[in-house]
């Protein structure tokens, strides 16, 4: 059982691949490829249902000083968008959060990418910050500045860094998080 919201994307081609994920139990469903390929595809899906299920997943990658280029396929195909104009852009056409992952940061646990962070701090729904994590202090960085969430795999890995000390990390550097007794299932 999962006790906590579940985001499913992956494959998201259409309006009935979100009802099928939403009937199997996702609470909230990322595209990107399709909604690159028509931006109408978030506002169909958002009228659907609603706007607080549909998460636009950004693929970042830096293209020089201050500019990303959205990507598609674990970041190996161009959109030609620009990765910030585009995350306003699918929030006004509906998009209820977003995850936006740095191509450049992923995996390579030298931290997220701060200054791509800044520049969508001003998103009116939350922002998802994903890719760099290799230390608790990463995470830390990354909500300074402006991610409502941050997304870590690497730094889970292998017994490096425990959720637990993660979350303590966070809350001795005054950020809240759930911790202890309210993470246990009801």
């Amino acid at each position: 059982s999962l006790f906590v919201p579940m985001t499913v994307g992956g494959g998201v081609r259409g309006l009935s691949d979100i009802e099928q994920l939403l009937r199997a139990g996702a609470d909230k469903v990322a595209v990107n490829t399709a909604a690159t390929k028509d931006p109408d595809f978030i506002s169909q899906a958002a009228r659907r249902f609603g706007s607080q299920c549909v998460v636009l997943s950004i693929e970042a990658k830096r293209q020089g000083a201050g500019h990303w280029e959205a990507y598609t396929d674990n970041g190996r195909e161009k959109t030609g968008l620009d990765a910030v104009q585009w995350a306003f852009k699918g929030v006004e056409l509906g998009a209820g959060e977003v995850l936006i992952t740095s191509v450049d940061q992923e995996g390579t646990g030298k931290g997220y990418d701060l200054e791509l962070i800044e520049r969508l701090a001003g998103l009116p729904v939350p922002l998802i910050a994903c890719g760099g994590a290799g230390k608790p202090e990463d995470a830390e960085r990354a909500l300074r500045a402006g991610a409502d969430a941050v997304s870590m795999a690497g730094l889970l890995h292998y017994g490096r860094h425990s959720l637990e000390a993660i979350k303590s990390h966070l809350s001795r550097s005054g950020i809240p998080v759930r911790q202890g007794e309210a993470m246990a299932p009801r």
